[in-house]
């Protein structure tokens, strides 16, 4: 990591060991900066206050290294963002001003992205932090995650019958509070389709009748005027001396004819007029016709526009036209049938919750006898990791149990609640010693004991977490002697499968790993400046002397920081 303009730290570069890296400095150093630094890299809240004072803004900068199929790679590459010869390139920039942006391979990503990675890459540790496991919802989490498969494959059953479970009574709760309101709207169907079968209306009827009205409204005139313009065409029988359009088109026709066969183009226009006579002839044969046919009938007017106004109350209420009336009558019949099947669904639906509570049942007490059986597993490979942590007589216990519930599912011949998890609550006891009473670790660890069980819970997780980090932030505080080398020890064997990454006060604990990093900081005029040293060698039997005595030139406590470095190279 780069740290630039963060707190107390101007410009510092921090690499971390592959193993165990240990952080160590003078209270007030600015070693709780580089935890922090990582924890912004990871999603951590932006608060203004940490950039430093005179600085715009406070940038971290982080080069992690991680196989391309890794979980945390393949999300930042799903958002846009590109590995850097098998590295992710991320980066956290907060402004004086409280704006926070975060860059991940290259690409600008919003800052829930490095929270989602992070799930992915560390695991952290701290005073706070560690609070987070003494939670019973995570403490089941943590059993699921070390039982494997013998807990997933049941889990992962039992989820599906869950949600199939919620889908099916979600669906039924509203099939059975909705029933007034669908039997409300199935009888407004069942009139509406009633009033159009009375009717029984045609499509297209709507447009055929009102052309027949205009037609009987308007008889007598179309009756004259079909009169009139056949008399202009074929004459008027009852005057023989009056002109028509035949009989003086026919007069043409003779004219030419008698001398077409003197030029060719009059008799073009003869055989044209010859045309004209016979469309004229035509014509006044179908007005004849038409005059005759013409129904004048009253009655017939009536019944028409008796049959617009019944339809026309079906356009009112059902559609714009006949065709949209019969439109809404087949829709009408489709939803009525799914409405009036509603009690059959019901019906369905009520046996298959009942079913699939049977199965949950079962699936739920599967998945408890998995987990009762891991948590044995775990309660015991905890208690052997306290015995190695200057804790002999502790003893760990993993509670197991369901709360009662009239409502829920029956699981040993009881009704208890469940959920998307399972019916389980899952609770680590702590015994701190022979004859104290099991209890939740939050109650019955102190500050050292409680930093201890978590360190000995994260060991037994080492072969099953597929977390590669760990980060711990002064966990060992409260922890001293004997213990303390433990505490370095076990960190060092969990280093063997992670990378561990320690801020310590603690030489018994620095000792054990395979990089120290000091934190310094040094006071020019008014401004206060932070470095981070890769301590090797006489360095570092420098730091920890100041660490055991307070006093780096001291003979005695040199020689007591050689003997631990020593000793720990012993054990690896």
């Amino acid at each position: 990591m780069r740290i630039r303009s963060l707190g107390v730290i101007d410009d510092a570069v921090v690499e971390l060991s592959p193993g165990f890296t240990a952080v160590t400095g003078e209270t007030g150093a600015g070693k709780t900066m580089v935890v922090t630094s990582l924890g912004l890299l990871l999603g951590g809240r932006a608060d203004p206050a940490l950039v430093r004072i005179g600085a715009k803004a406070a940038v971290v900068e982080g080069r992690i290294t991680m196989p391309a199929d890794a979980p945390a790679a393949v999300r930042a590459q799903e958002a846009g963002a590109e590995l850097d010869d098998g590295a992710l390139l991320v980066s956290r920039t907060i402004s004086a001003e409280g704006r926070s942006r975060a860059h991940v391979g290259g690409r600008s990503v919003p800052v829930g992205l490095l929270a989602e990675l992070a799930d992915d890459l560390v695991a952290v540790h701290g005073q706070t932090d560690q609070q987070g496991l003494l939670r019973p919802a995570r403490q089941r989490q943590a059993l699921d995650r070390y039982a494997g498969d013998a807990v997933a494959v049941p889990h992962a059953k039992y989820a599906a019958a869950y949600r199939r479970l919620r889908k099916v009574a979600v669906e039924l709760d509203e099939l059975t509070t909705r029933a007034r309101e669908r039997a409300q709207e199935a009888d407004l169907l069942r009139f509406g389709l009633d009033e159009i079968a009375a009717v029984e209306p045609r499509a297209g009827e709507d447009v055929e009748l009102a052309a027949e009205a205009e037609r009987l409204g308007h008889a007598e005139a179309l009756a004259s005027a079909a009169s009139v313009a056949h008399a202009a065409l074929a004459g008027n029988p009852e005057d023989p001396e009056s002109l028509d359009a035949s009989t003086l088109v026919a007069g043409a026709h003779r004219a030419l004819d008698a001398v077409r066969a003197h030029d060719p183009a009059l008799a073009v226009l003869a055989e044209r007029i010859g045309e004209i006579g016979i469309l004229l002839g035509d014509v006044a044969g179908e007005l004849a016709g038409y005059a005759d046919n013409l129904d004048a009938d009253p009655l017939r007017l009536a019944a028409v526009e008796e049959r617009r106004a019944a339809l026309t109350q079906l356009t009112r209420k059902y559609g714009e036209d006949v065709g949209a009336v019969l439109a809404w009558a087949e829709e009408g019949v489709a939803r009525l049938t799914e409405l009036e099947g509603d009690d059959d669904r019901i019906g369905e639906l009520t046996a298959e919750r009942d079913a699939l509570r049977d199965e949950l049942a079962g699936l739920a007490q599967a998945l408890t006898d998995a987990r009762t059986e891991a948590a044995e597993r775990f309660a015991d490979a905890v208690t052997g990791e306290l015995a190695s942590l200057a804790m002999p007589h502790a003893r760990v216990t993993i509670d197991v149990r369901q709360t009662e519930d009239p409502d829920g599912v029956e699981v040993g011949g009881r009704l208890v609640a469940y959920g998307a998890s399972g019916v389980d609550e899952v609770e680590l006891l702590l015994a701190p010693h022979p004859g104290a009473q099991a209890r939740p670790i939050a109650k019955s660890a102190s500050g050292g004991e409680l930093s201890r069980v978590m360190l000995a819970v994260e060991v037994v997780f080492a072969g099953s977490d597929p977390v590669p980090t760990y980060l711990f932030d002064e966990v060992d505080a409260g922890v001293g002697g004997k213990a303390a080398v433990e505490v370095g020890r076990r960190l060092a064997k969990l280093a063997k499968s992670a990378q561990v990454v320690v801020v310590t006060h603690l030489p018994q604990v620095a000792a054990f790993a395979d990089r120290q990093l000091l934190v310094e900081k040094t006071v020019d005029g008014a401004v206060t400046r932070s470095g981070v040293t890769v301590l090797e060698g006489e360095d570092r039997v420098r730091e920890l002397s100041r660490m055991l005595a307070g006093q780096e030139d001291s003979e005695t406590a040199r020689a007591h920081a050689e003997e631990l470095l020593a000793a720990a190279r012993s054990d690896a």
